[in-house]
């Protein structure tokens, strides 16, 4: 497996997501992996996280190189997945997979099944932070 690209974390995202991870029960696989990621990102406040970067709700377009295929998600907390049509919770592998990324990023990541995924990051198309929206 390639090394894995540099994470850029908003803070209160990172809160928030730790918070998650320890009320998470069942199969802790991806809370494990996302508090990994959580671990060896770049931690910084709300308004100095880049343009480019997936934060959580940042509406994102990514390629699945594995599948030559380009998609369009919203990352975003479990309980927003009903009311976000092209939601990916970020407590399934492939929204742990985005969060932090940069575009031009790809990471390669271990699906269910031991599947890895390996996903090139295209564009953000919306970020909370740079539509001034520090606290969602």
């Amino acid at each position: 497996m390639t090394q894995r690209p540099p994470l850029i974390i908003n803070r209160l995202d990172a809160e928030r997501l730790q918070r998650l991870i320890d009320e998470a029960g069942g199969d802790r696989g991806v809370a494990e992996a996302l508090e990994a990621e959580l671990l060896r990102g770049e931690v910084v406040d709300p308004q100095e996280i880049p343009e480019d970067v997936v934060s959580m709700n940042s509406q994102v377009l990514f390629t699945d190189l594995a599948r030559q295929r380009r998609v369009i998600r919203t990352l975003v907390y479990p309980r927003s997945l009903p009311e976000t049509g092209d939601g990916v919770s970020v407590m399934a592998p492939v929204g742990a997979a985005l969060l932090g990324l940069r575009v031009g990023n790809v990471i390669d990541w271990p699906l269910p099944g031991g599947e890895p995924a390996r996903l090139r990051i295209e564009a953000v198309l919306w970020q909370p932070e740079r539509a001034g929206q520090f606290h969602r």
